[in-house]
């Protein structure tokens, strides 16, 4: 059944939402055996209708929003996505508990020579705590800029805000 189940999602899955590289997920799954203090960690992908998916600001492909489960136990949902930082990308995860309450966030591949300072733990530590419901959070009121990373935490932070109202929006059309 459950292979049956994975094929449907494959197959449905084409197409729909951006795939994660192999070596982003390696680290993001390195990310959040540490996080949660444990190695046996498992993955619930949620798949998104393709309707609810366009009507967000967020991507959600087939395999970059999760459940993270240790064993039988539920912890939290996971989202891995992509923002333009000033001629290249950078990819990030995003840790929320069983409420969509953000735990912890994380820079996992940075590819320009300047702004890698928004991998800091300490700056990504104001996103902890946010929600679906916090307002929008906005560049140098709510988020401290970081001197020649301008582009990149604008960035970061529209990622942010776009995931949050995301989420408030899946969970209004109860997608989640």
């Amino acid at each position: 059944m459950l292979n049956k189940l994975v094929l449907v999602l494959l197959l449905f899955g084409i197409g729909v939402g951006f795939s994660v590289p192999e070596k982003v997920t390696k680290k993001a799954d390195k990310v959040m055996s540490k996080f949660y203090e444990t190695e046996s960690l498992s993955k619930e992908f949620i798949l998104i209708s393709e309707d609810a998916n366009e009507a967000t600001s967020s991507d959600f492909g087939l395999e970059n929003f999760f459940k993270i489960y240790d064993a039988d136990r539920f912890l939290g949902y996971g989202y891995i996505g992509n923002a333009p930082s000033k001629t290249a990308t950078f990819d990030y995860l995003v840790l929320f508990d069983p409420d969509f309450i953000i735990t912890t966030s994380k820079v996992l591949i940075y590819r320009e020579e300047y702004g890698g300072e928004i991998g800091s733990r300490r700056w990504l530590k104001q996103f902890s705590g946010k929600t679906a419901g916090t307002p929008e959070l906005k560049y140098n009121e709510d988020i401290i800029p970081i001197s020649g990373a301008t582009i990149s935490v604008r960035s970061m932070t529209r990622a942010m805000n776009d995931l949050l109202q995301s989420i408030a929006l899946l969970q209004q059309l109860n997608q989640l």
